[in-house]
């Protein structure tokens, strides 16, 4: 499929999932977002499939190459916090996925643990995460400072749950949590998702 293709796709099934479950209404206060809830979504999924190297690599692509598509892209630090006030709806839309798939009509998941940076480690400062993200070890990138990012995985491959910390969490307090949310019958950590039908194990 050509990108243009699965660009329409995607938004048409993002949007069809905003109406039928009510994220179509800004509630933000003042002024209406310069994006609708549909395409902040639909940008921030394709800048997930697309495997852009950073935020600001996909931005300057979007930018460039998608602006007839969303010709009211905002600039890039409106754009950020678009994505982040429209997290909830990009969970629950991965999610409705997950279930469209029946992805956890499998025997297993495995998890997986990853280390994303946030910003150089060596720099001085707090930096605009003070609080959330810090410093940690990863095996892939070294020291770094940002968060710890746990994800379970099916055998094909499909992200069933994910859950964050900062970076100095432990593997071991992350998945006791993560298995702890996916215990509750409504759990306050919604992006853990639920567990396949056999058993969960790490690696």
């Amino acid at each position: 499929m050509d990108q243009d293709t699965f660009l329409t796709t995607l938004y048409v099934m993002i949007d069809d999932f905003c109406q039928s479950h009510g994220f179509k209404v800004n509630h933000r206060p003042g002024p209406t977002a310069s994006l609708s809830c549909s395409e902040g979504v639909t940008l921030a999924v394709f800048g997930q499939w697309a495997q852009f190297p950073s935020e600001r690599a996909f931005y300057r692509y979007a930018a460039c190459q998608l602006r007839p598509a969303f010709p009211t892209l905002p600039d890039r630090e409106q754009f950020n916090r678009l994505q982040r006030h429209y997290r909830n709806v990009i969970v629950a839309f991965s999610l409705s996925l997950v279930d469209q798939m029946q992805a956890h009509r499998c025997l297993y998941e495995v998890l997986d643990s990853s280390g994303i940076p946030t910003r150089d480690a060596k720099r001085r400062g707090t930096g605009w995460l003070a609080g959330q993200a810090d410093i940690g070890w990863s095996n892939r990138i070294g020291w770094y400072e940002g968060f710890h990012v746990l994800t379970s995985i099916t055998p094909t491959g499909v992200i069933t749950g994910f859950g964050f910390a900062s970076g100095s969490c432990n593997d071991h307090r992350l998945a006791e949590t993560f298995f702890a949310a996916r215990k509750l019958p409504s759990s306050p950590l919604p992006s853990v998702g639920t567990p396949a039908e056999a058993r969960l194990c790490g690696r």
